[in-house]
């Protein structure tokens, strides 16, 4: 199973529509599932992401097949393309750094939006997520994957453009998990 969480609806959209899963309620979070995916929509932050994640965790039964995903937009420097996906090693969190995969980016986990590049790559969810699922030791395969929709000019951000830069990167965020796994 994949279990998928964004933090906002028109991130989720692209699964939503290409998968055709159905919505439903969990907890107090809107739920898409179909057969092979669960997407849970967070909200935006840190303990938004932490409580949606949590909450897949302790709802559903977990087998070494299962694949948690944080997927989104984020802000990044003009190092980096608008629409590029970058897989996500290290979160930097309260100037604490933790480690998801080696060789990977690092991405700086911010409480509000940045409109200045004082860092690389940026988000507000990913610790969040990464603090939900460190601390199960059932939890196998773990992503967090991001699709630069600005740099540090979030007010630019649609939700068409953030459900158009998810919707084309589906393919490769399907080869990376399978490829990775």
């Amino acid at each position: 199973m994949l279990y998928i969480i964004v933090a906002l609806k028109a991130e989720a959209q692209s699964f939503v529509d290409k998968y055709k899963l159905k919505k439903e309620k969990l907890k107090n979070f809107v739920f898409y599932s179909n057969e092979d995916i669960r997407l849970l929509i967070s909200g935006m932050g840190v303990e938004n992401a932490r409580e949606a994640t949590q909450t897949l965790i302790n709802y559903f039964d977990i087998n070494d097949d299962d694949i948690y995903l944080n997927i989104g937009i984020c802000g990044a420097s003009k190092n980096y393309e608008i629409g590029e996906l970058v897989e996500i090693g290290n979160i930097s969190f309260k100037d604490i750094k933790y480690t998801v995969k080696e060789k990977k980016h690092s991405i700086t986990c911010v409480t509000t939006a940045q409109s200045n590049s004082l860092y690389s790559i940026v988000d507000m969810e990913s610790y969040g997520f990464y603090d939900a699922v460190i601390h199960n030791p059932a939890i196998k395969h773990i992503f967090i994957l991001k699709v630069v929709s600005d740099h540090f000019e979030p007010q630019k951000v649609t939700k068409d453009s953030a459900k158009k830069l998810l919707f084309n990167k589906l393919d490769a965020i399907n080869t990376l998990i399978r490829e990775s796994k």
